[in-house]
This record gives C-alpha cells, sequence and structure tokens, in this order.
C-alpha cells in the first residue's frame, strides 16, 4: 500500500514543497507523480536560494545568461533560473492538469515579497510571469496582504491561477475566500478560474506553544501542540459552509471550481511531536497538502490515512475557546505569523540576488567551463 495514494481516495491532492534543477532533471519528480501520485509542485523564494545560492547546479545558465547578455541584472538573472525551473515542472505535471481538466496539476511561482504591501507593483510582477512562464497550469503565489486581497481579485478576474500564501487566521481565511467569489464572479470564463488558499500550520504552534509555556494557567499545558490543528479544522468548516452552501450556489451552477484550501507549512518543528502529525491530522475532501521532501517521505514509510479534518470540531472548537479564556489572543499571534513570515521569504530572497552576484563575478571571472566541470565532481 501506497500511504501517499491512498490519500487521493479521500479527496486530498499531494503536493511538493520543493524545486531545485537536479530534481527535474534526474527523474526523481517524474517518479513522484507517477509512483506517489503528487499532483503538484510549491516554490518560495526560501526555497530558491537554497537550490540557486546553495549549488552549483545553476552555474552553467548563469554563465550562458551572462554570456548572451553582460548587463542582464540580478532580478532579471534570477527569473531566468526559476522560471527555467517552473517552466519544465510545469511540463512535467501537464499530463495531470490535462487529465483533471485543469483541476490539479500546477506549479507555484511568488512574486517578490518585497511587493507584499504594493497592490499596483503585484498586478504588474503576476502579470509579467503568467506571460513568462506561458503554461497554462502555472500558479501565481500572492500573500494574502491587506494589499494583496485586491490583486487576488484582479488576477483571478483576468484568468490568471492564484495561490494565496501566507494565511494564518480565520480572519485571512475570509478574505481570501471573499476575494475568489468575486474575483470568479468577474471572470469571462469561471469555470477554468484554479485557485487555492495556503493556510499555514506548523508556525503557529510553534508561537503559541511558547505562549502556553509561559502561561501560569493550570491547562496551558493540555493546550500544546492542539492549537494549529484546530486553527485549520476551523477554516476548513468555512470553506465547506462557503464552497457548499449558496454562496457559490450560482458560479458552482456555471462550473465553477471550489477554491481548495491548501495546508503550508505541514513540516512538524517541534521534536516532541510525531514528524507526520499536520499530515496525519488535516485529511479531508478538496484539500491541498504542500510536503517538503522529508515529510513526504516519512508519511510514505508509516502515515495513517483516515478522514481527520471533519473529526473532532467540538473539542477544536473547545481548545480555541481555552486558549482565548486564558488570555492569549490567536488573532495578534496570527497577525504577527503573518508579518514575521513575510520578513521570512524577504531576508532569503535578498541573501539569493546577493549570492547571484557573487556568481557572476566568480563565473566572469573563471576559465570557461569551469562551472561545467564543477557539476560533474
Amino acid at each position: 500500500m501506497n500511504r501517499l495514494r491512498t490519500l487521493t481516495e479521500q479527496g486530498q491532492a499531494i503536493w511538493l514543497d520543493y524545486i531545485r534543477r537536479d530534481l527535474l532533471e534526474n527523474g526523481r519528480l517524474a517518479r513522484l507523480i507517477s509512483e506517489d501520485g503528487l499532483t503538484g509542485v510549491t516554490s518560495n523564494p526560501a526555497i530558491f536560494e537554497k537550490a540557486i545560492g546553495d549549488s552549483d547546479l545553476y552555474d552553467g545558465d548563469i554563465r550562458a545568461a551572462l554570456e548572451e547578455d553582460p548587463e542582464i541584472s540580478t532580478q532579471q538573472l534570477y527569473e531566468k533560473l526559476a522560471i527555467r525551473d517552473i517552466q519544465m515542472a510545469a511540463d512535467l505535471l501537464a499530463p495531470v492538469y490535462e487529465a483533471t481538466d485543469g483541476a490539479d496539476g500546477f506549479v507555484s511561482l511568488e512574486v517578490s515579497p518585497h511587493l507584499a504591501h504594493d497592490t499596483e507593483g503585484t498586478l504588474l510582477e503576476a502579470r509579467h510571469l503568467w506571460r513568462t512562464v506561458d503554461r497554462p497550469n502555472l500558479m501565481i503565489k500572492v500573500p494574502a496582504t491587506r494589499e494583496g486581497i485586491p490583486a487576488v481579485e484582479s488576477l483571478l478576474a483576468e484568468g490568471v491561477h492564484v495561490n494565496i500564501t501566507l494565511m494564518f487566521s480565520l480572519a485571512h481565511y475570509e478574505a481570501v475566500a471573499q476575494a475568489y467569489l468575486r474575483g470568479v464572479e468577474r471572470a469571462s470564463k469561471p469555470q477554468r478560474s484554479a485557485s487555492v488558499a495556503s493556510f499555514f500550520v506548523s508556525r503557529v504552534d510553534t508561537l503559541i506553544d511558547r505562549r502556553l509555556a509561559e502561561s501560569a494557567a493550570a491547562q496551558a499545558h493540555e493546550l500544546a501542540g492542539r492549537i494549529a490543528i484546530a486553527n485549520s479544522k476551523m477554516a476548513y468548516a468555512r470553506y465547506r459552509e462557503i464552497f457548499h452552501g449558496s454562496a457559490f450556489a450560482r458560479l458552482k451552477a456555471e462550473g465553477a471550481r471550489p477554491q481548495r484550501v491548501l495546508w503550508a507549512s505541514t513540516s512538524t518543528k517541534n521534536p516532541d511531536y510525531s514528524d507526520v502529525l499536520y499530515v496525519e491530522e488535516l485529511i479531508g475532501a478538496e484539500t491541498v497538502n504542500t510536503i517538503p521532501p522529508k515529510t513526504l517521505d516519512d508519511f510514505r514509510d508509516r502515515g495513517e490515512v483516515a478522514p481527520t479534518l471533519t473529526a473532532g470540531l467540538d473539542r477544536a472548537q473547545a481548545d480555541l475557546s481555552a486558549l482565548a479564556a486564558i488570555g492569549i489572543d490567536l488573532d495578534a499571534a496570527t497577525d504577527r505569523l503573518q508579518r514575521e513570515g513575510l520578513e521570512k521569504f524577504g531576508v532569503p530572497f535578498d541573501r539569493l540576488l546577493a549570492a547571484l552576484d557573487r556568481k557572476r563575478v566568480d563565473l566572469a571571472a573563471a576559465p570557461l567551463g569551469a562551472a561545467a566541470a564543477g557539476r560533474t565532481k
């Protein structure tokens, strides 16, 4: 039994939260698609920083780009490298996209994290990436900030697929779901619109567990490791109310698809918790879990599959009520997590550009063929 494939029987799609050139070229991604039923890939600035900045896998492409245009900007150089990876992954997932009639098989590429509070800048970059990648199974990642929400609506109205990211709270989710409804309402072909709402999980426990450890309340220790899952279950319950209720009924009749909830940040940060906790406890229909490679392997080895998202809702609500009763403000905590998340993507993005600046100098000085030789070591 392949436990990852069994998840699809519960209606959940599995995406890989990772991308790197060798994964695309050595057949590993193709095997994950064919053997494990993987149906998507997500990327972010931190992933690209490790892939491009910390390896020589891209040195040949960097040299070629510099030889073609010595004046190319570092931002343009990054885009060239990232877009090639995204196109390769999209082509590998194209059969999934076609077999599902455009419901799955997506690859996500993020706009610059420095545009998180710039609606017009986000729209310009998102449109540029959409045109340049030129793949129907691309999703543009836009953060769920106050300024990102109107950009999401406009992009969906234009027919651009959107992955709305850095959501941590029910308020974040509500804003994103309503933006989807408004955007699809304006779209000329609502039946072709595709979007996921990326709800971050483990980081909630990381922060709330620290607050619980500082609390003198008798029941604080009982809530440790429970709030992220409770928060996610409430978001999924709201998803079901919206997309299986009257708010979506007319669009559904016109062929529009629900905006699936995607569980992000699902690797376990606390070594005291199960390494597959945020996969096992978030299994449900019409959802996606984007999983990093190690957690993917761990779940394939020993994960348990059951429809957990709709189970224990009363307990989840009680946990959230208990958290409020002991004076911990979850909304304030999740707003902080969104701000920190933007910083955590902005810093590696800047480090990546700095690494590319260094590489362009080093490769310009290196003898021709040195980069290719380095890749064979």
